[in-house]
């Protein structure tokens, strides 16, 4: 896990190291800049897989291949067995990458297991490749600078140094300098009627199994963010099965739902449980630093990245990677405003929708707490394969047609590995678990005026402010970053509660 900056120009280390200083938090391992006379690559390493090699910018064995990697690749050895042709020089999944492009070029995204975004550079055609995993778990912008140069982050304040020109890189797709942009993951349409739950069940559990299993793999400690709701209590309880000595980690103020339910998950499935109960105080006081990491104004996002901000900081004491609950909303129906769906097969399309969307919300709420606080977060919910076979199970079986069971065949599967009171526990969004919602939202009312917000909520660039609360935040925004280069592209969520929605 890392953060990288580059500009597809010349020698411009000077100003890649700028980008860098931006996003030091996402790499404090390690730093390293290449340069020629076509392009400046500088990368900020998290050491994950081989601790004491592996540094990036990488090159491969003639010099001729260079790149930057952000993310993780969890087949990296079984690829590795392939590329016999190869002299490796470390044990990283980075190397299998640089080595895998030498083969198959563009290609080789359709191979790799994992999160990611990359650009690698070809020192003799003077020309670039980029990527970005298929739902967009680790984020990519881009833009062109004042002189044309077209400059790349991990983030937008490391891009913000060169260039107000944000562009979003979009996810499954790559970029080349000959063909430019081209998607190669799409989310299938067509679900399959499977009749028999039993046999979706069992196959979930595979399914789940395995993508814990190798999100488990690291030569770091590695633990799991425990909320005590259904989807992150799930995977705590899968990686318990495959790791001894788990550490979990719960926030929450005094009293909250999430803390109480956390704990009774632990004791259940046996990890080192630890807590962090924080004030109304304390959520005041890192409101303004959750907002400058998450890059994004919207309140849905904002109220959750403080418990994530939270819970990241408490974990990063303990270990660098952790494994977390997000996707399992979006994959089987669990926000409460998709039971107002009258046909199922409307909301079949919402939940591809929003799936598709993850990386502009609770994706991007994940990574930029994780990163901001120098761990790595891992989603087994969103590993590929179990978005293929999600959305072939039919939508009555996520939520019920009777009763409007959110998430029911999830629950169906976690029946095996927790107690009835986690499996049948009704959603409630982190921030609301967390007791963060009602802090928020009063120091909104009490800072935006009803005037104020009518007079103002409308923006010159046509972007229009749906609340106090997303005002107050943009308010934040805007006093960090240049605002008007990005909010139009900036991710919304659908939904804040039972009430609100956005389109």
């Amino acid at each position: 896990m890392c953060g990288i900056a580059g500009i597809f120009h010349g020698n411009e280390t000077n100003r890649v190291k700028m980008m860098l200083e931006k996003i030091m938090h996402r790499g404090p391992d390690d730093h390293g800049i290449f340069s020629d006379s076509n392009i400046t690559l500088g990368h900020n390493r998290l050491t994950i897989i081989d601790l004491y090699n592996g540094r990036q910018p990488m090159k491969n064995e003639d010099g001729r291949y260079w790149m930057i990697f952000n993310g993780e690749i969890y087949n990296y050895k079984s690829l590795r067995t392939e590329l016999k042709n190869h002299n490796f020089a470390t044990n990283t999944d980075s190397e299998v990458i640089i080595h895998l492009y030498e083969e198959l070029k563009e290609d080789c995204v359709n191979y790799l297991d994992g999160m990611f975004s990359l650009v690698i550079y070809d020192s003799i055609e003077k020309t670039i490749f980029m990527a970005r995993d298929p739902l967009g778990i680790k984020p990519l912008y881009y833009g062109y600078t004042e002189e044309g140069y077209l400059a790349f982050a991990s983030e937008i304040k490391a891009l913000q140094v060169v260039t107000d020109d944000i562009n979003e890189f979009p996810n499954g797709q790559t970029y080349t300098t000959k063909n430019g942009f081209s998607k190669y993951f799409t989310i299938e349409q067509d679900p399959i009627n499977i009749k028999n739950a039993d046999d979706i069940v069992d196959g979930l559990r595979l399914r789940l199994e395995d993508s814990v299993r190798k999100r488990l793999v690291a030569d770091v400690p590695v633990g799991v963010f425990l909320s005590g709701g259904l989807d992150s209590s799930l995977i705590a309880a899968i990686a318990s099965k495959y790791k001894k000595n788990l550490n979990s980690f719960a926030v929450g103020m005094e009293g909250s739902n999430d803390i109480k339910n956390a704990r009774i998950v632990a004791d259940y499935i046996g990890t080192i449980h630890h807590e962090l109960i924080y004030t109304e105080d304390d959520v005041k006081k890192i409101l303004p630093k959750v907002i400058y990491y998450l890059e994004s104004c919207d309140p849905a996002l904002v109220r959750s990245a403080v418990a994530t901000y939270f819970v990241s900081r408490l974990a990063s004491r303990y270990v660098k990677v952790v494994l977390s609950g997000e996707g399992a909303d979006e994959l089987f129906g669990g926000y409460h405003y998709l039971k107002n769906y009258s046909n199922n097969w409307e909301m079949h399309t919402e939940l591809r929708s929003i799936t598709g969307n993850l990386h502009n919300s609770n994706l991007q709420r994940v990574d930029r707490m994780t990163m901001a606080n120098s761990i790595e977060g891992r989603v087994p919910f969103l590993d590929t394969e179990m978005i293929h076979y999600a959305f072939k199970i039919k939508p009555s079986y996520k939520i019920t047609e009777k009763d409007k069971t959110e998430k029911w065949i999830l629950r169906k599967t976690a029946e095996e590995y927790l107690p009835d009171s986690i499996v049948w526990r009704r959603k409630e969004k982190f921030s609301i678990g967390t007791g963060t919602n009602e802090v928020l939202n009063s120091l909104a009312e009490s800072e935006i005026s009803d005037r104020y917000f009518a007079k103002n909520k409308k923006l010159a660039n046509g972007f229009e402010i749906k609340s106090k609360e997303e005002m107050y935040y943009y308010n934040i925004l805007k006093k960090q970053f240049t605002i008007d280069a990005f909010i139009n592209e900036m991710g919304r969520s659908r939904s804040l509660d039972d009430f609100q929605i956005y389109a």
